[in-house]
């Protein structure tokens, strides 16, 4: 205890209070690790009570303060006024440690056995049902029909009815907990069933007329797609199109023009649910078995020739041709609204094309003007196509263009000799080239490359290098004059074109332009030889045709060197080309015209090349001196 009015503070009285600090920081720390352990078992999930018998609770240990300890009395210094009467304490009562929770143990997923995964036993089940019961309502309406079983009138009846009862049943299971799948299988059975009674009165026994018979089967079908519409299954309209679509032949005898109009009936029916949905299975579903069934027809056709039919031949035919020309648009169509949905879906793109091919194999059954005008008219609508809906993917536009582009290759080779075969897949070349270069479109730059990769060799097979060296081998029709003339003008299109479109570098920009010198050089050697052979006959005419080529391969090297000099954005260019001709001047000057030309023919090459040559270097001289004079020089 301190004095009245002394100034010493009592050292015990420090003492003590510094030991009840130091307790009840302890104490503290005791509660707080207390907490923590409380707060881990409350982050862990609950697990089921072990056998193990429980520990004892803890006795809860009351809080004792500890005694004053004895502290010998130390001198007090003297405060000064200036001074706070108590100095600060040597000890700070510290925090009691965080201690980081222990993580939750993660609980791991308990594999389940494979017969419970995603409802498989019921679904193999639902479906081995729905196969057995079709093979059954088949037997009901044909086999029965063959022992004798029941009357025609019965076994109809009694299949619509099943039909009818197993719809009826899969619409009600659909409203129960977990009757998705039975309801499906259930529905997809009974329209199936009902589609085949319907087929089965129309082609198998007579009673109803055809249209009658697509009327009812056009209902059939779609009902199941408006419970697919409603559900939102895909597999249930997926599943009960390929269903009627394979059960279908049985009671029809095989492929024949009814059966081809239930299919098509069965692919427009199928287009509906997939406007506002993915339905990827769905549109190959009722895609494939029309074109496949066309596409069987069509081989029977070519290989056993007419008589496929028991009504006759033409009037098959142009069932046949219609339902084509249906499933071809009703692809298109689909395809078109789907991708603009959803530009990521390929399979209508695919279906695109596929649903075209049977309209490029109707030539089996059609005379040959008429399937010219027939693949005239599938690439034309395709091509409308493109050019009327511009915003589809490039998925999409590349089919097309494929499907397009076999059409008029077919036409062309069908409705074009062979000797004038180059003129026309050359003029499709620079027409599309022409197409690519407007609208910068490489779809129809490679389509433009390939009818040119075909019609270059042919031009090969009618102007030959023989020719262009022998007299008496060189042609003297008009179609060479012409192929070569297109033939140079479509290297220079395809050189000019691809710059602009990006597919030629700097690297490999010289390469094009030799390659595209070379194959013009070449055309318009044999364009102004057969020209010369067909004015002047076999001896003036090829003398002076190659003395004409000389001077014009020459004079196109000018030109475009004088070209490049005006336009220093193509120097580069325009240098290599003009240099890869003036080298194929000399090189033919040289080696071919001084063993070939006589008299003045020989003396008119060489003054014109001579003449040629000093312009250009002139032309060249005077660049360059302009340009170290302050001038542009050529790139």
């Amino acid at each position: 205890m301190t004095n009245p009015g002394g100034t010493q503070i009592d050292p015990q009285l420090v003492a003590r209070l510094s030991g009840e600090f130091a307790a009840l920081g302890q104490h503290l720390r005791g509660v707080s690790e207390d907490l923590t352990r409380l707060r881990v078992q409350l982050e862990v999930p609950a697990r089921p009570a072990s056998p193990t018998v429980a520990a004892p609770p803890q006795q809860h240990v009351p809080y004792v303060p500890m005694p004053p300890v004895p502290v010998p009395p130390v001198p007090m210094p003297t405060i000064h006024p200036a001074q706070p009467a108590f100095a600060q304490p040597a000890y700070q009562v510290g925090h009691a440690p965080q201690v980081p929770p222990r993580p939750a143990p993660v609980a791991q997923p308990r594999r389940e056995p494979w017969w419970q995964r995603d409802d498989l036993v019921s679904r193999v089940l639902a479906a081995a049902g729905a196969a057995v019961t079709l093979i059954g309502v088949v037997m009901l309406l044909v086999l029965a029909a063959q022992a004798g079983f029941f009357g025609p009138v019965a076994r109809v009846v009694s299949g619509a009815v099943l039909s009818a009862a197993l719809v009826t049943a899969g619409v009600r299971v659909y409203d129960r907990s977990g009757g998705r799948v039975g309801a499906i299988a259930l529905t997809v059975t009974g329209l199936a069933g009902g589609f085949l009674s319907a087929a089965a009165a129309t082609t198998y026994y007579g009673w109803l007329p055809p249209l009658l018979g697509l009327v009812l089967a056009a209902a059939i079908a779609a009902t199941g797609m408006l419970l697919a519409t409603r559900w939102e299954s895909q597999p249930l309209a997926a599943l009960v199109t390929t269903a009627i679509a394979i059960l279908a032949p049985v009671l029809t005898g095989g492929v024949t023009v009814t059966l081809l109009a239930f299919l098509v009936v069965l692919q427009i029916a199928g287009a509906y649910p997939q406007l506002g949905r993915d339905w990827p299975y769905l549109h190959v579903a009722r895609t494939l078995p029309a074109v496949v069934a066309m596409l069987v027809v069509l081989a029977d056709a070519a290989w056993s020739g007419i008589g496929l039919w028991p009504d006759g031949f033409r009037p098959a035919v142009a069932l046949l041709l219609a339902a084509a020309a249906t499933v071809a648009v009703v692809g298109a169509g689909s395809a078109v609204l789907v991708v603009r949905r959803n530009a990521d879906d390929v399979t209508s793109s695919a279906m695109l094309a596929t649903s075209s091919l049977p309209l490029l194999f109707t030539g089996t059954v059609l005379t040959r003007w008429v399937e010219v005008a027939v693949l005239v008219a599938t690439a034309v609508g395709l091509v409308t196509l493109l050019v009327a809906v511009p915003d589809l993917p490039r998925h999409t536009r590349v089919a097309a263009s494929a499907v397009a582009a076999l059409a008029a290759l077919q036409a062309s080779v069908v409705g074009t000799p062979g000797d004038t075969l180059p003129l026309t897949l050359l003029v499709l070349a620079l027409g599309l080239v022409a197409i690519s270069h407007r609208t910068g479109s490489r779809i129809a730059f490679t389509v433009a490359t390939g009818f040119g990769l075909l019609g270059g060799p042919m031009f090969l097979s009618i102007a030959s290098p023989e020719a262009l060296t022998d007299p008496d081998a060189t042609s003297t029709s008009l179609v060479v004059i012409v192929a070569g003339t297109l033939v140079a003008g479509a290297a220079v299109a395809f050189l000019l074109t691809a710059r602009t479109l990006g597919l030629l570098t700097a690297d490999n920009t010289a390469a094009a332009t030799i390659i595209a010198g070379v194959v013009a050089g070449y055309a318009v050697t044999a364009t102004v030889v057969t020209a010369g052979v067909a004015a002047l006959g076999p001896a003036t005419g090829f003398v002076a045709g190659h003395t004409v080529a000389t001077l014009l391969w020459m004079a196109l090297a000018t030109a475009v060197l004088r070209w490049g000099l005006t336009h220093p954005e193509h120097a580069r260019l325009a240098l290599a080309a003009g240099l890869t001709l003036t080298g194929a001047a000399l090189a033919k000057l040289f080696l071919f015209d001084l063993a070939t030309l006589d008299g003045g023919y020989r003396v008119l090459a060489f003054l014109g090349v001579g003449l040629l040559l000093l312009a250009v270097g002139t032309r060249y001289a005077r660049a360059f001196a302009s340009g170290g004079r302050g001038g542009s020089a050529p790139a």
